[in-house]
């Protein structure tokens, strides 16, 4: 299944024709009676009623006017319209607030419309909408409100429906219909994965509506609504569906983010107690802590030292308890001081500072050291991951592919990821032992550039760099950096060193971590640098100090 062209005027319609067949071939037993009516009906229409509805469905919001609504390749408008109109699945007739009224109608139009109500017509749009809001008019349809309005105010009936059939679609909300555009301009591009019969993000019906609600909880979120309120909604929303739990957990985190900003501790802890989130018990830990209930953040952060979940947890205990122990009064502690890492000063001339500080010890290296430097940061050792190990990414698992415009397995950050496909990675992990690593990272390059990837970077991944990397870096230090990153994608991904040095004509490199004026280490950096010291890659932390002109 792929995007249709955009050259065609009537591409969308295409592609969501693609969407309806995709949704009644994979999840036929999952629809509702009103979604396979709407399926089976829509095919039935004229071509143009149906890219007019098409057009509303990829428009934000479910009010239009129908001068607004004119496109070339679609022709007369009301004539498109009158099907919609004869479904119901189009009104004009709906009744509308002023709220709705000022989404869609012009200042001047509400200025003359509703003048002989306005103290001040010539007024902001803003301010005519809060004159009109003190006079608590209700609401009725704008031929009444408005005869003399030479538009229609079109609301569209069945977003909650087509909503549905687009998370049945791509798994999720976040993506939208612009995939099949950018997929067709080249401008996102995806590896073609065979879909097995298990592989579908949601099961049975009820993981529908669960998926709606949770969606929609995070729409009310972000609207402000009262974490009480959420907390209450969320608690009644369990699955078995890693993917499902995975997003539950994600928004009560931030539900108990909003507790914490509104210091309602008692409600963040209850909160982050029903969260299976990476951080939810170094929260509870702050919490309380910053409602001062010492003991309690001792006790909990014993537990966490004891057995971490993670090496957030172990970081953030080594942090918490000294500082704990202080507060109820017990011996000073120090924290386990972590091996030392080499440093690099160097004071540089002021104007280097426009480069960006990174950028500016690149170009000092390069003049001074020698060598080959390449500004990576977290980019070169993911994207050498993910290209040894494309196949086990890829891998058809059930569950984890279940639309042609997927960048990345939907259980990418589930704590048995790496289970699932152990001996995918086996194999992969083989090759770097053997030494076909390299011929297989630059097959791979060839065979894969540009594809979508949770890995690659292709915009930083030159066959310059590609080269000098498989060149210098040895089989076992590539190894050590690719099984830590399996053993926690999410927080391992990221914090590696800003830049890399390479010395091809003797086969060795060096990573390098700056830090201007000022800067210091973030914890993921922190674990990085551990990391290397530990399985002995060269990495210097170096400091920049700018020099003023004389």
């Amino acid at each position: 299944m792929i995007a249709h062209s955009v050259e065609d005027p009537l591409y969308y319609l295409h592609n969501f024709r693609q969407v309806l067949a995709w949704v009644g071939m994979r999840y036929a037993d999952l629809l509702d009676d009103d979604e396979q009516a709407f399926v089976r009906q829509f095919v039935e229409l004229p071509e143009t009623s149906q890219a007019l509805l098409v057009r509303m469905v990829m428009r934000k919001g479910e009010l239009f006017r129908d001068d607004r609504l004119d496109y070339a390749e679609i022709g007369d408008t009301h004539l498109a319209l009158q099907p919609l109109l004869e479904q119901g699945w189009v009104r004009v007739d709906a009744p509308l607030s002023l709220d709705q009224l000022g989404a869609v109608l012009l200042k001047d139009e509400l200025a003359q419309g509703f003048g002989h109500l306005l103290a001040r017509p010539r007024a902001a749009k803003s301010q005519l909408l809060l004159q009109l809001a003190e006079l608590q008019l209700p609401a009725r349809p704008l031929a009444e409100w408005l005869p003399q309005l030479p538009v229609r105010i079109l609301h569209w009936q069945l977003q909650p429906l087509c909503d549905r059939l687009r998370l049945l679609f791509f798994g999720n909300l976040y993506q939208d219909w612009s995939e099949f555009v950018l997929a067709d301009m080249g401008v996102l591009r995806f590896e073609r994965v065979a879909f097995c019969a298990d592989s579908r993000a949601l099961r049975q019906r009820s993981e529908v509506a669960l998926a709606m609600a949770l969606h929609q909880c995070a729409e009310r979120l972000d609207a402000g609504a009262s974490p009480a309120e959420l907390h209450a909604a969320v608690q009644g929303l369990h699955a078995d569906n890693p993917w499902l739990e995975r997003r539950r957990s994600r928004l009560l985190f931030q539900v108990g983010q909003q507790c914490e900003r509104l210091a309602d501790w008692p409600l963040a802890l209850a909160v982050y107690r029903d969260c299976s989130h990476a951080e939810a018990r170094i929260r509870q830990v702050r919490v309380h802590e910053r409602s001062e209930q010492w003991q309690a953040a001792f006790e909990l952060a014993t537990q966490m030292a004891a057995a971490p979940a993670n090496a957030l947890e172990a970081q953030a205990c080594e942090r918490m308890l000294p500082r704990l122990l202080r507060k109820l009064g017990g011996p000073p502690q120090s924290r386990r001081r972590a091996r030392a890492v080499q440093t690099l000063e160097l004071e540089l001339p002021r104007e280097m500072a426009a480069l960006g500080v990174e950028r500016a010890v690149r170009q000092h290296l390069l003049e001074d050291a020698g060598g080959e430097v390449h500004y990576v940061e977290n980019t070169l050792f993911n994207s050498l991951f993910g290209l040894l190990c494309w196949d086990a990414v890829f891998a058809p698992i059930p569950g984890a592919f279940f639309h042609p415009f997927q960048s990345a397995p939907q259980d990418l950050h589930d704590v048995d990821f790496q289970l699932r496909r152990q001996a995918h990675f086996d194999r992969c992990i083989e090759q770097l032992a053997d030494g076909s690593y390299r011929q297989v990272i630059v097959e791979r390059f060839t065979a894969k550039y540009g594809l979508q990837s949770p890995f690659v970077i292709w915009q930083v991944l030159t066959p310059a760099l590609l080269e000098q990397a498989l060149h210098c870096l040895p089989p076992a230090h590539l190894q050590a950096c690719f099984l830590r990153l399996l053993q926690d994608i999410r927080n391992n991904r990221t914090g590696m060193p800003d830049l890399i040095q390479f010395w091809p004509d003797q086969g060795r490199y060096r990573m390098i971590e700056v830090k201007g004026p000022g800067d210091r280490l973030q914890d993921n950096q922190l674990r990085w640098l551990a990391f290397c010291e530990q399985h002995g890659l060269p990495v210097e932390v170096c400091h920049v100090r700018w020099r003023e002109a004389a």
